[in-house]
């Protein structure tokens, strides 16, 4: 399966708070917010959406298509992704402005603050997708991450006049976005992932109710934290897949484009959609373990114990025959 992925690239500054911001708020006087918090630590680290879901597709021996837009200070990052399995040939360099940046601050119980400068992800909106599909052969699957709102609605509406199969996955944008905008990047999806705030966000904005997002969509992933993930399909049961196990949770910045980019990977790899989820899970324990997005290293051997201890022997079995393929 041919994948290309949409979305920001960006450098992330991330901070650690050794407290609880519950206890600097206060709800009365939230209009008035105005709080500075001593961080412990500061990591700066390559990430974006898009960057992040194509370093797991390449860390699981796919070859995916990142398309984004980026300064000319992405050169070291493009460089990392290309020794892991990613093609960044379709990655534009702006002339003008640098590459976004995230900047998040975790605190003890892992609620995090941020925010986000777009820099060259404006540029999004100027990429035409179907010059690249025919560069390429065509995709198979393409997934639209948040990036510029106005690239999102181009990019989507291009997949559905040209008869592309894409992912909807709007994330941090639905808060941005009204319900128009969030109807046209979701409409037609064949899969919407989001999380568990995310899908009550995308009900009251769209006024599209479950079972109505359903009629619209082929698949709706929400992922749930520490209670899993659980994915819907119209007329059919719905599958819960349990989180896999960690060993101590160091940051979770990027757990969500790890669980995108397994799924992605089980969906290349033509599995069930259980085994899908299982994937995204077991490659998002890796993400939670390390500060950084893309910090984590993936042997297969490693891999499949955590698969086989979370899910059984029989999943394990059925993944392990396409980790032994993987690239080097």
């Amino acid at each position: 399966m041919k994948i290309a992925v949409t979305g920001s690239i960006a450098t992330d500054h991330l901070m650690t708070f050794d407290g609880r911001f519950a206890d600097s708020l206060v709800v009365e006087q939230l209009d008035k917010i105005s709080v500075s918090f001593l961080v412990n630590d500061l990591q700066i680290r390559r990430g974006g959406v898009a960057g992040n879901i194509a370093f797991g597709l390449g860390n699981l021996g796919l070859r995916p298509i990142l398309i984004g837009c980026v300064g000319a200070d992405f050169a070291d990052y493009g460089s990392w992704l290309e020794r892991h399995g990613v093609d960044t040939s379709e990655v534009r360099i702006s002339q003008t402005q640098h590459t976004a940046r995230f900047v998040c601050t975790t605190d003890n119980d892992m609620a995090q603050m941020a925010s986000f400068y777009p820099g060259a992800m404006s540029e999004g909106r100027e990429v035409e997708l179907g010059p690249i599909a025919e560069r390429h052969g065509g995709f198979d699957l393409v997934l639209i991450g948040a990036h510029d709102p106005e690239g999102m609605r181009r990019n989507t509406q291009e997949c559905r006049r040209r008869g592309i199969p894409f992912v909807a996955d709007p994330s941090q944008q639905l808060a941005f976005g009204d319900g128009a905008f969030i109807r046209d990047i979701i409409d037609g999806a064949q899969y919407l992932f989001t999380n568990e705030y995310e899908s009550h966000l995308t009900e009251q904005k769209t006024g599209w109710s479950a079972d109505e997002i359903l009629d619209r969509v082929g698949v709706r992933v929400i992922t749930r934290g520490k209670d899993g993930a659980s994915i819907h399909r119209r007329g059919e049961p719905t599958i819960d897949v349990p989180v896999a196990q960690i060993a101590q949770a160091a940051d979770p910045t990027g757990v969500g484009d790890a669980f995108r980019a397994g799924f992605l990977a089980g969906l290349s790899w033509q599995l069930e959609l259980e085994r899908c989820a299982q994937l995204g899970s077991v490659l998002a324990a890796h993400v939670i373990e390390t500060v950084g997005t893309q910090e984590y290293v993936l042997e297969a051997p490693a891999f499949l114990d955590r698969f086989r201890a979370a899910y059984g022997d029989a999943a394990a079995g059925e993944v392990a025959a396409h980790l032994r393929d993987r690239r080097s």
